[in-house]
């Protein structure tokens, strides 16, 4: 089962500078496959939508065209732009006329980073950027809630004018000896939320 903590980071001016950038360099990756297909559109061709030919098109612009953003983040913006436009289509086909297509643009995006491109000592975290830009190390407010070899990604994300860190972690499901689980007649519910889960 994979669960998510959101940690709040506390970082120096110059630090928020360059995380602020990221979410920037993101919502430019987010543009960019808008204007695209903006122009696919107006020639009639069939929109860019599918994670592979958006990373195809990714690879052609080369390193440093979005910043500090390396190519594991921009990717991860294609993967949420692909997944919405899909869940779209499927939300579409079942008949709900009201779902709409990712064409908005975005100031910031969140960007995720999955196991083996972060690194994590302690309260520290050690964000990837492009090549050629010095390390960022932002530190976390709290000790992590996972040991950090369940983690298997972070995602940097700005709400309400401050920066956190999503931190996803496998963790394993409780298992019981025969006779000893929990009464499988008792059901519990949970309210996930739309907004706030």
């Amino acid at each position: 089962m994979h669960r998510t903590a959101r940690v709040a980071l506390r970082v120096t001016s110059g630090q928020r500078r360059r995380c602020f950038g990221l979410l920037r360099s993101a919502g430019d990756v987010w543009a960019c496959v808008l204007e695209v297909n903006g122009w696919r559109r107006r020639r009639r061709d069939v929109p860019l939508v599918g994670y592979q030919e958006l990373c195809r098109v990714l690879a052609v612009s080369g390193p440093g065209t979005f910043g500090e953003l390396d190519s594991t983040g921009a990717r991860s913006v294609l993967r949420r732009f692909s997944d919405a436009w899909f869940a779209a289509v499927k939300r579409r086909n079942d008949g709900d006329v009201s779902a709409r297509f990712p064409r908005r643009r975005r100031g910031l995006v969140p960007v995720r980073w999955y196991h083996g491109t972060f690194t994590l000592d302690g309260h520290r975290v050690r964000v990837p950027c492009a090549k050629g830009a010095p390390p960022l190390w932002v530190r976390l407010v709290r000790e992590l809630p996972y040991p950090v070899e369940q983690v298997r990604s972070v995602t940097l994300l700005c709400e309400g004018g401050r920066l956190f860190l999503d931190v996803t972690a496998e963790v394993p499901v409780a298992a019981y000896p025969p006779g000893e689980g929990p009464d499988p007649a008792r059901v519990a519910g949970v309210d996930l939320g739309i907004i706030h889960p």
